[in-house]
């Protein structure tokens, strides 16, 4: 538990480029500018506790510290190399800086899928473009929380938001520090609370897990149910591999049932090789850290989630790497409740155009024969992605006895 939390909440090899300076600390045990000998002006002030230093630890650099390095100098200085060439909607642009705009990395427009008065989570918002886009998606009644796990990001985005809440004519928008695959806690609020209690021993980390695992519980960053639509651009692929399930959880815990979640990201035609997972060049530039395709969709599916749909497929790859293509898919996917122990009691007719379909549970729906099901998912399949394709039939309550043993 030691070495997760000094890796999960330090980071002491963390190389920070910022304002044409780059500062190694605790390296090599050797004698290091540290903190006390090191100009800072200009750094945000949560960067001050994001970089305490214990050297507790000298393994290896992870890609999440590789990630955090190459992001935190992207805050600083455009990389092209980081996203695709996407045409966002003019009309939302206009209020937004010119900074912002070049300093959004994406493959990507998840915007397209926002609604007027939606409760909306940007997943890794970055410099904060897609977040105000939505901001006017989503009009006053609306809400949009953007959170990033990048202080140097985090404090781009909020530098103008003052001046594009004016332009809007609403101020709607929200930005936390966190990371994606937790959304349980608040990275601020731990923060917060090493200012008072600063840990120096292993005592003290297992008190600051157990302060972690009180904050998650009992005042979660963002809430279970809470979400209407969750958006991510060419950010899940960023993710550790080992908490890349965890992520697909969290994404739907969040989600209101009938919640949707838009996710552009960058896929593979085949598995990623090792040696290129463990090059940090192309895990930090969106490349070797990608979902192969097949798997990307799995992991909505084993989620929990229904619906999944491939709303957009680049027929052209991003870039070809030792033979394997990487390119920009944009899905969706929808939370419904849980349906398993409810009794069948609706009919849905499938109207084709294949002969039967099969949906994530594995029931099928042939073509033209009533198939009986629960209520929730007879309320699921009158909104979308479902109402081309399916006849919501209205009965007596009586299930179709030829289809009651497959009921979903």
């Amino acid at each position: 538990m030691l070495a997760r939390l000094n890796r999960v909440y330090f980071h002491q090899r963390l190389s920070i480029s910022f304002s044409g300076c780059r500062h190694r600390l605790g390296l090599d045990g050797g004698q290091s500018d540290g903190l006390n000998n090191t100009k800072w002006d200009g750094l945000p002030p949560e960067f001050f506790n994001f970089i305490q230093v214990i050297r507790m630890d000298t393994r290896p650099q992870t890609t999440e510290q590789d990630v955090l390095e190459r992001y935190a100098s992207a805050s600083e200085a455009v990389q092209p190399s980081l996203c695709c060439a996407v045409s966002y909607d003019p009309r939302y642009l206009e209020a937004i800086p010119q900074e912002i705009i070049d300093k959004d990395y994406g493959c990507g427009d998840p915007s397209q899928f926002i609604r007027p008065g939606d409760v909306v989570l940007d997943l890794g918002s970055g410099s904060g473009k897609i977040c105000y886009i939505a901001s006017q998606i989503v009009g006053k009644n609306g809400r949009v929380i953007g959170v990033d796990f990048n202080p140097p990001m985090l404090a781009l985005a909020r530098k103008y938001q003052r001046s594009i809440t004016t332009k809007i004519g609403w101020d709607n928008v929200s930005f936390r520090y966190g990371k994606i695959q937790d959304l349980q806690t608040d990275y601020e609020k731990l923060d917060a609370w090493l200012k008072v209690n600063p840990v120096a021993s292993a005592l003290d980390m297992q008190t600051l897990e157990q302060y972690r695992q009180t904050i998650g519980e009992d005042s979660p960053m963002i809430a279970s149910d809470s979400v209407d639509v969750i958006v991510s651009n060419c950010v899940l692929n960023l993710v550790q591999t080992q908490d890349k399930g965890q992520l697909f959880r969290e994404m739907h815990r969040v989600l209101k049932v009938g919640g949707r979640a838009a996710i552009s990201d960058i896929v593979s035609d085949r598995d990623v090789p090792q040696n290129m997972r463990d090059n940090p060049e192309l895990w930090s530039g969106c490349i070797s850290g990608a979902f192969q395709e097949r798997a990307f969709l799995r992991a909505f599916e084993e989620a929990g989630f229904y619906g999944v749909t491939i709303e957009k497929r680049e027929e052209d790859p991003w870039q070809v790497v030792e033979g394997i293509a990487f390119r920009s898919v944009t899905v969706m996917a929808y939370k419904s409740s849980d349906s398993r122990k409810e009794e069948c009691t609706r009919n849905i007719l499938y109207k084709g155009p294949w002969a039967c379909v099969t949906d994530e549970a594995g029931h099928c729906f042939e073509r033209g024969v009533p198939s009986a099901v629960s209520e929730a998912a007879y309320q699921a399949m009158q909104a979308q992605p479902y109402t081309d394709q399916v006849v919501c039939l209205v009965t007596d309550g009586t299930p179709s006895p030829q289809k009651k043993d497959r009921c979903c």
